[in-house]
């Protein structure tokens, strides 16, 4: 009985000590998540402004441009995936991956060749797992991402996009998870390359309302000078947001991840401790029955 109590009086205070660092990383989560909802809501209006601006380029002009070239029979096809450097976030990582398997899986059965690219040590550890190749890797920051960043992957895949026929890719598609709210995330998979100018919402240019007004627009000095200095932008700052939506998701995850850790603590410290009263009780029980089998034995030897 006495090794039994001093097993769970143990077990109590193992759990109560990793009580502390689950609710040390659910009040951290809960501060940085703040700011990540607040870098992700101070984007919308450039993004808005932006895409209406690329809606009347597309919709008011015939210029062409090679990062909105359709190849009609594209072979390879670079997917950037978006994951985490750090876990215990719940089911964040698992969902974008499953995300990010499923797209693989449908550009391989059309034929496609495809190229990883990887944000976050989680990713890249997925891929090492499993021995499986990628073109380029990321291991900055994911909960709080740089334009930099941002900057350094879309110069990469725009380079990638536009090299030689033998060794480009014809598509880039992005994995990441988009952030609606403080329960909900959800995994996405979006065409980024050859660029299919889309709203906040997520709808193609192409399929917007009738009733949408776009402004018109007058280009100088070229509508295709102005197409090569504002395509590039736009690439990297969808980059950013989807970035950006990561880590709000990542720490809203990992919040809701270490609440629920520390409530399951919670409910194990009173298992414990009613166990270990179980068999304190039990052990005052079974010395008090000794004491008095005891003392009817002397009484009955008298």
């Amino acid at each position: 009985m006495g090794a039994q109590i001093r097993e769970y009086r143990q077990r109590i205070r193992s759990v109560k000590a990793t009580q502390k660092i689950t609710k040390a990383m659910e009040l951290m989560a809960a501060s940085r998540v703040v700011k990540a909802r607040t870098r992700v809501e101070e984007t919308t209006p450039y993004a808005t402004a932006l895409t209406r601006a690329l809606s009347a380029v597309a919709s008011h002009s015939d210029a062409e441009h090679p990062l909105t070239s359709v190849v009609d029979h594209p072979r390879r096809a670079a997917v950037l995936i978006i994951a985490s450097n750090q876990g215990l976030a719940g089911g964040y990582i698992s969902s974008v991956l499953k995300e990010s398997e499923r797209l693989v899986q449908k550009l391989r059965k059309e034929g496609k060749e495809v190229v990883p690219f990887l944000v976050g040590r989680k990713s890249i550890s997925y891929y090492r797992f499993r021995h499986r190749e990628y073109a380029a890797s990321w291991e900055e920051s994911t909960d709080n991402p740089s334009y930099d960043t941002a900057k350094s992957i879309s110069d990469r895949l725009i380079q990638e996009f536009l090299a030689e026929e033998t060794a480009r890719v014809d598509e880039v598609h992005v994995v990441y998870t988009q952030f609606r709210s403080m329960v909900t995330q959800v995994p996405r998979a979006l065409r980024l390359l050859p660029i299919e100018v889309v709203d906040e919402s997520g709808t193609p240019s192409g399929e917007e309302s009738g009733h949408t007004m776009l402004p018109l627009y007058e280009f100088e000095p070229s509508t295709e000078e102005v197409l090569d200095a504002i395509l590039p932008q736009y690439v990297t700052h969808r980059i950013y947001n989807c970035l950006l939506q990561s880590a709000a998701s990542e720490l809203a995850s990992r919040q809701r991840a270490m609440k629920s850790a520390t409530d399951n603590a919670d409910e194990l410290i009173k298992t414990y401790t009613r166990l270990a009263n179980q068999a304190r009780q039990a052990q005052i029980t079974q010395e008090i029955s000794e004491i008095v089998g005891g003392a009817n034995a002397l009484a009955d030897a008298k």
